[in-house]
């Protein structure tokens, strides 16, 4: 969801791609070599064990011996589980199999200290964007699976937030920006793509991050995975955020049946938050407390007070959220998680189920002539940059598209899959919120930044909806969690897991930032477009125009015109990031 992740998976590593030059290495080297399955794969003893030829075996090198042991024994994908006494589990596929005896077998050939063959610990593996019942065991899927795996990992957290955004626009507007964004970053995401092809004959490309090194240096480097992690602990935020709005609602529906019978809202009841309580504002008017409409329940009792001032919204539910989720965090593997990736799609399809009857209840509510009668709809706003900042994070899935799309069939129809994914999601993210913005029956300015919190904790199908993404997002933050440790971890100790105290930690740290953004700035209209214009103005508009000019350079096809219009995009991306600024105090 704003699930975006940093990811190629070592299941695609080493994997016989015809435009490869390590794919024909493998090929070649099967014709005059000795057959793959002699190398035992669960032999854990012979893969210790070092060649007869190795200087390993020095006796007057035995500290060194152990060193090279050790690293050869790790020698494995991260996600084969460990089932004790130094044993693994069976790989889940003839093609995993068949890439980690590759590994192993050329591993032994190459010299002792060349790691250029090792299997990488701190990759994440592709499975992860798919839904378990598109998983191939082939390891190659069709466009219709790129396709809706791209869609899928796409759609997120923004799509509550986007009839927000489009009234921040103006309705026309915003239609305009969301199709002329969809272009932008479907043109940048392309750019990704095709820079992976000038890398390949060096080896395996694992993510954009190595495209950047080889054509920007370690900078470029260092830049693309600073900017992949600030798009995760952006999504972590806005998840405990969110996690914290839709379990005190759970509990507060739950409450109120039980003790509270026969004083409901109605489901049709709209709530309109901001004109109810009106914010008290400090710190240049970005953190500010506020009581919306639905975090007021109807009982005036004693014991409803009590309840109330244990289960509140801002102060005490981010902390019990704690609870449910930070025993989850230290867990070495994600396998048990990605087995609910099919949750996304399921709680996608309810949303779009959700605003469509709602709408078929209220009807169009528009007026463009400002009659006064409260339903008026401006065409257009200078908050704008509100939307392009939302939609930067809404059309961001450039740090996972190379693993993806690695899986392909066909290649060559990479940038037709892309392109038609990219037109689903601008089309979901249109349906969602110009068909909730258009038929909301109150002010358009009591649109919510979370267009649940519009509803009260007594509707049906709103607590339906809550209590759905709660449960999918408290199995998909551990995942954000895991993928922003493989990346951070790795890049600062050399190991995905250096140790329980490191990992423990680093998770205690991420999550006390998730909870200090939920007391003081629980707002994920403004958290999404803040890491939207901050994580794409490197990596939308900055790092692939940058690449893919340094490509054209170095071919000697680079052109006045191409640079004009690839500097351009830069230029927007700058001010995108400015416009957030400049509208700092808009929540």
């Amino acid at each position: 969801g704003q699930f975006k992740m940093a990811a190629a998976g070592p299941e695609n590593i080493g994997q016989e791609d015809k435009n490869s030059t390590n794919g024909d290495f493998f090929q070649n080297g099967l014709k005059s070599s000795p057959s793959i399955q002699d190398v035992d794969l669960h032999d854990e003893e012979n893969e210790k064990e070092p060649l007869a030829s190795s200087p390993r075996r020095s006796p007057t090198n035995g500290e060194d011996n152990n060193k090279n042991k050790s690293r050869r024994g790790s020698r494995k994908p991260f996600h084969v589980p460990d089932i004790g006494n130094g044993r693994t589990a069976e790989l889940d596929s003839n093609s995993t199999l068949a890439t980690y005896s590759r590994y192993r077998y050329y591993s032994r050939l190459a010299p002792p200290h060349d790691d250029r063959m090792r299997i990488p610990d701190h990759i994440v593996p592709a499975s992860l964007f798919y839904p378990p019942i598109f998983i191939d065991t082939s390891k190659k899927q069709g466009s219709l699976i790129t396709i809706f795996s791209i869609w899928n990992t796409m759609m997120g957290t923004s799509l509550l937030s986007m009839p927000w955004a489009l009234g921040q626009a103006g309705f026309i507007l915003g239609l305009v920006i969301m199709v002329v964004m969809a272009g932008i970053t479907l043109y940048t995401c392309y750019r990704v793509i095709k820079s992976v092809d000038g890398v390949d004959q060096e080896g395996e490309v694992l993510e954009f991050s190595d495209v950047c090194r080889h054509y920007l240096g370690r900078w470029g480097e260092g830049c693309s995975v600073f900017f992949s992690l600030s798009a995760l602990l952006g999504a972590m935020i806005v998840y405990w955020v969110l996690m914290t709005n839709f379990l005190y609602n759970v509990v507060g529906f739950a409450y109120e049946n039980v003790h509270l019978a026969g004083n409901e809202t109605s489901s049709t009841e709209v709530l309109c938050p901001n004109s109810t309580i009106p914010p008290t504002w400090n710190l240049s008017g970005i953190f500010h407390e506020s009581t919306p409409a639905n975090d007021i329940f109807h009982d005036p009792t004693p014991d409803s007070d009590q309840f109330h001032q244990i289960w509140e919204r801002v102060k005490t539910v981010p902390f019990f959220l704690i609870i449910l989720v930070f025993p989850l965090l230290n867990f070495k593997s994600p396998t048990f998680f990605t087995k609910f990736n099919a949750l996304g799609t399921v709680s996608v399809v309810y949303l779009l189920v959700f605003v469509s009857v709602k709408a078929g209840q209220w009807g169009i509510n528009m007026d463009f002539s400002h009659t006064g009668k409260g339903m008026y709809v401006a065409e257009a706003s200078a908050y704008f940059p509100i939307l392009t900042g939302i939609l930067a994070l809404a059309f961001f899935i450039h740090n996972g598209v190379v693993a993806i799309c690695r899986n392909q069939k066909h290649p060559e129809n990479n940038g037709r899959d892309l392109t038609i994914a990219y037109i689903c999601v601008m089309m979901t993210y249109l349906v969602v919120g110009a068909i909730f913005y258009a038929s909301f029956p109150k002010d358009k300015n009591c649109i919510e930044d979370n267009l649940l919190n519009n509803f009260s904790n007594t509707d049906t199908m709103a607590f339906v909806a809550r209590a759905f993404l709660l449960f999918q997002m408290w199995t998909v933050f551990p995942l954000l969690i895991y993928i922003f440790r493989l990346q951070f971890m790795h890049t600062l100790f050399g190991s995905t897991y250096p140790s329980f105290f490191h990992v423990f930690f680093l998770n205690l740290v991420l999550v006390a930032v998730c909870v200090l953004f939920a007391r003081f700035l629980p707002h994920i209209g403004t958290i999404i477009r803040f890491s939207g214009a901050f994580c794409g103005l490197a990596y939308i508009f900055t790092l692939p125009c940058l690449v893919h000019l340094v490509r054209l350079k170095q071919a000697g096809r680079l052109t006045w015109p191409n640079t004009a219009i690839h500097v351009f995009i830069m230029l927007l991306g700058l001010a995108n990031f400015a416009g957030q600024v400049f509208f700092l105090n808009k929540t």
